[in-house]
């Protein structure tokens, strides 16, 4: 039975209020989730100018038992550079700045000597661009106050904010759809079991998040997909599929659009591993227009709005 996607007449009412109240929560909620983001980042700063006195002290030892200051580092440069423009004037492995960024952790499988050279070409090139405005007492003598300390934390942590707002908003929203699930969920009975089940093993009457589930490619070579919240109707079928949810929310037009491909590749490496029986849905929140719906609905995949939340019920839980 379908819920949205076979009902288009709703459609332009229900774009306007999911708009509203993504606006509403951003006006309400992102400044401040932006601002602790901040002071969190602050700190991290603080601490790391601390261990280098104050970049003065700089050493591979740093980045190697915290590789994942290079973000920060990058900020404090004049002007700040970018991933990619680091790899290129430092002259360094691109996978191992991505790694130490993206994932926080070394290349297992560098050599040793190879790591050392590359991390010794990151710390010259940050050192010769720092920016000097920020940190006035580079190429002096004297110890910088605490005052000067504070202003360059606030500085660079600003920046780091800035360059990554987006993804502070979109993961503060993501936490709290998540949170309006498992509070529908546990109202009607339902078990968190997170990190203690699998698809194999899901009872009835549970869910999870974050769960990985095996889908094929087309190549039919196997890829983990993970999915938001899968869970189990407490009245189902032995041998039935989980109901697998995917929260989705957006703050423009355009990047829903963008993006609209990935849920119809997840469903069709889903089925092709598992048939058509799959039983995959979105969770909306924000700026989803008709073409967005219109692709969704044309691959099959239907979805239930925030705002209307209690229409999950309709999907026999």
């Amino acid at each position: 039975m379908s819920v949205n996607l076979d009902k288009p007449n709703r459609w332009k009412e229900d774009i306007a209020r999911s708009v509203d109240l993504y606006n509403d929560w951003f006006i309400q909620f992102a400044p401040k989730t932006y601002r602790e983001e901040r002071a969190k980042a602050t700190e991290n700063v603080k601490s790391m100018l601390a261990r280098t006195n104050h970049l003065r002290n700089f050493t591979p030892i740093e980045l190697r038992e915290n590789p994942d200051i290079l973000f920060a580092l990058r900020m404090c440069t004049a002007p700040p550079i970018a991933r990619d423009r680091l790899v290129g004037l430092a002259g360094v492995s691109k996978s191992l700045v991505n790694t130490m960024e993206k994932e926080g952790r070394l290349p297992p499988q560098m050599r040793q000597a190879t790591l050392d050279d590359n991390l010794q070409k990151m710390i010259a090139m940050v050192e010769r661009l720092a920016d000097v405005d920020i940190f006035p007492w580079l190429g002096q003598d004297s110890n910088p106050t605490k005052q000067e300390v504070f202003r360059a934390a606030t500085i660079v942590a600003d920046r780091l904010c800035g360059a990554n707002a987006d993804p502070i908003v979109r993961n503060a929203q993501e936490r709290r759809q998540l949170g309006k699930i498992k509070e529908w969920f546990e109202a009607r009975g339902y078990t968190d079991m997170t990190g203690k089940v699998t698809l194999d093993t899901m009872p009835r009457g549970v869910f999870a998040f974050r769960l990985n589930i095996p889908g094929l490619k087309e190549d039919h070579t196997t890829v983990n997909i993970p999915v938001d919240a899968v869970v189990m109707p407490h009245k189902t079928k032995r041998g039935a599929m989980p109901l697998m949810i995917e929260a989705k929310s957006a703050g423009d037009f355009t990047n829903t659009n963008k993006r609209r491909k990935e849920e119809a590749t997840k469903i069709g490496q889903l089925r092709k591993r598992h048939g058509n029986g799959v039983r995959y849905i979105l969770f909306l929140c924000g700026y989803f227009d008709s073409g967005y719906l219109g692709y969704e609905a044309a691959e099959g995949i239907d979805w239930v709005w925030e705002h209307r939340i209690d229409e999950l019920a309709e999907l026999g839980l």
